[in-house]
C-alpha cells in the first residue's frame, strides 16, 4: 500500500467539502421509543434517504470527482449487485461519466432495471460476486476503464466517511457508533473521521452470522470466505478487504455478530416505530444494540440505517414473521363437526374474544379425520400473547380444542 493513498481525516473532510449538495446530508434523529427497547440513546442516521437510498453515494461519487479528464472520457467500470452500483450509475450519469456495472447473473430484476435506468451499461455475467468481480477487472482493463471497488479503495472509504463527519456534527456527547460491516469501507471511513475528532468515542462493527468474514479475518490476520443466506445481503460479502481489514484492526473497538431473527426484529421495529424502510443491512446496528443490549446501557449511541433497496416481498414477509413471533398472528387448526352452523358458531367464539380472522382453509378428504368431521386451518389477528391465550381458552371452553398451534 502506498503510504499517500492511505485514507485520512483530511482526506475525508476535502471529500465532505467535495460531495456536498449532491450527497444528502441526511437526518440524525433521537429515537425515545426505541431506547426503551433498547436501554440506551439510539440516534438514528438516515442514509435510507439518500437519493439511490444507501450511504455508497458518498464514496462513489468522491471517487468519480476525482478522475482525471481523460479517465472521465474513458468511463468506469464496478461489480455490484446493488448499492454501490445504483450509487456509482446514478452520480456517472450526473457527471457525464460511462459507467459499466458487471452483476451477477441472478441479480434480481429490480435491481438490474434500476442500475439502467441511472444510464449504466450492465453486464450480467457471474454466478456470484466473486465471479462477476473478475470479469469487471478484466473488462476495465481490455476497454482502459477505471475501476471502482466498492469498499477497498482508498477514495472511496474516504467518501464513506463522510458520515462520520456529520454524526460528530449532528450529535453532541457521543459515545459510540455501531456500524454495519460488509467489506468494510463504511466503518473505515467512518473511524478514521471519528477517532481523530475524539478517541474516546467507541466505534462498534457488527455482521451477520451468517457472514462473519471480517470477525474472522482479523482472528486469524487474513482474508476468509463465508457464505450462507442472510436477509442482510447488503453485508454479505465473502472476504473482508486487505486495507479496510487494517484500518478496521487499528482503529475499531469491537465487531460483534448478530443472528438473522434480530435483523428481521430490526427492520419490523423501524418500520413500526419510525415508519421507515430499511433493509437488512440497514437495520443491523439497530439489531445488534437489541442483541447486545447491556453493552450500550444508558450510552449516546449512533446508527446509521445504511440503505433502504429491500425487494417488496420480503418486506412483507418480514413484517408478517414478526406480527408471529410478537403474539399478533396465530396459526391454529380446529377440528369441527361437519354439520350447518358449526362454522358459524366457530367465528362467534372468536369474535365475541376480539379475535379477527385473517385467513381460513376447510380440510375434510384428510384420512385422519372422523368421516363427519372437518379441520378448519385458521389465521387469526391478535391483540398479544395474553390475549392469545384468552382466545385459546374459549374455544377450548366452547368444545374448539385445536389440535395444532403454530407461533413464531
Amino acid at each position: 500500500m502506498v503510504a499517500e493513498r492511505f485514507p485520512t481525516v483530511q482526506a475525508i473532510e476535502a471529500a465532505a467539502a467535495r460531495i456536498a449538495g449532491a450527497v444528502l446530508m441526511t437526518p440524525c434523529l433521537p429515537s425515545e421509543t426505541l431506547a426503551h427497547i433498547t436501554g440506551c440513546r439510539p440516534w438514528l442516521k438516515f442514509e435510507n434517504l439518500q437519493f439511490t437510498a444507501s450511504f455508497k453515494e458518498r464514496g462513489a461519487l468522491n471517487k468519480l470527482l476525482l478522475l482525471a479528464t481523460d479517465e472521465r472520457q474513458a468511463g468506469v467500470c464496478a461489480m455490484s449487485a446493488g448499492n454501490h452500483a445504483q450509487g456509482l450509475a446514478y452520480h456517472a450519469a450526473r457527471l457525464g461519466v460511462p459507467a459499466t456495472i458487471v452483476m451477477p447473473r441472478h441479480t434480481p430484476l429490480t435491481k438490474v432495471a434500476r442500475t439502467r435506468g441511472h444510464g449504466a451499461r450492465v453486464i450480467l455475467e457471474g454466478v456470484n460476486l466473486s465471479e462477476s468481480l473478475a470479469v469487471a477487472e478484466r473488462l476495465a482493463k481490455q476497454e482502459g476503464l477505471v475501476f471502482v471497488h466498492p469498499f477497498d479503495d482508498p477514495r472511496v472509504i474516504e467518501g464513506q466517511g463522510t458520515l462520520g463527519l456529520e454524526l460528530l456534527a449532528q450529535v453532541r456527547n457521543l459515545d459510540a457508533v455501531v456500524v454495519p460491516i460488509g467489506g468494510g469501507g463504511l466503518i473505515s471511513g467512518v473511524a478514521i473521521a471519528i477517532k481523530a475528532a475524539n478517541p474516546r468515542i467507541k466505534i462498534i462493527g457488527v455482521q451477520s452470522r451468517t457472514y462473519p468474514s471480517m470477525v474472522v479475518a482479523l482472528r486469524r490476520g487474513s482474508p476468509v470466505t463465508a457464505d450462507g443466506m442472510t436477509i442482510a445481503e447488503g453485508i454479505a460479502v465473502k472476504t473482508a478487504g486487505r486495507l479496510t481489514r487494517q484500518i478496521v484492526n487499528d482503529l475499531v473497538d469491537d465487531v460483534l455478530l448478530v443472528e438473522e431473527t434480530s435483523i428481521e426484529r430490526a427492520i419490523s421495529l423501524l418500520q413500526s416505530v419510525e415508519k421507515t424502510v430499511v433493509e437488512g443491512a440497514g437495520a443491523a446496528a439497530l439489531a445488534a444494540v437489541i442483541e447486545h443490549r447491556d453493552m450500550f446501557s444508558g450510552l449516546n449511541v449512533a446508527l446509521p440505517l445504511t440503505g433502504g433497496n429491500i425487494d417488496p416481498r420480503v418486506y412483507a414477509n418480514v413484517i408478517m414473521r414478526d406480527l408471529v413471533r410478537q403474539g399478533q398472528l396465530l396459526r391454529i387448526e380446529v377440528p369441527i363437526s361437519d354439520q350447518p352452523g358449526a362454522l358459524a358458531e366457530l367465528a362467534t367464539v372468536l369474535g365475541n374474544e376480539g379475535a379477527n380472522i385473517i385467513d381460513m382453509s376447510h380440510e375434510r378428504l384428510r384420512l385422519a379425520l372422523n368421516p363427519r368431521g372437518a379441520a378448519i386451518d385458521l389465521v387469526i389477528e391478535l391483540q398479544d400473547e395474553d390475549h392469545g391465550r384468552r382466545v385459546l381458552a374459549a374455544l377450548t371452553d366452547h368444545g374448539f380444542v385445536p389440535a395444532r398451534q403454530q407461533v413464531g
